[in-house]
């Protein structure tokens, strides 16, 4: 059990940051992007620790007042939820 809960929480946060890749990538390009809704979906989904690597590696999102401060409050609720459930 706690296998798994570690291998979700792993594959969550690397889904999250690749989003974010993307959606920087396609914001340069000026294409079609990813939902914000998508993006705290995934974030919401145990996604936001990654989240908040990608977007200060690619620095995106972070004029976003949403972004740049519920991300890391999120990803700290995340944290702890993750410690208590393996412990």
């Amino acid at each position: 059990m706690i296998n798994t809960i570690i291998t979700l929480f792993f594959i969550m946060n690397l889904v999250g940051l690749y989003l974010m890749k993307i959606d920087k990538k396609k914001a340069k390009a000026r294409q079609f992007r990813i939902r914000e809704s998508t993006l705290w979906l995934v974030a919401f989904l145990f996604g936001a620790v990654g989240m908040t690597i990608g977007m200060k590696t690619f620095r995106h999102k972070t004029k976003h007042s949403q972004f740049k401060y519920g991300l890391p409050i999120l990803s700290i609720i995340e944290i702890v939820l993750f410690l208590y459930a393996i412990v």
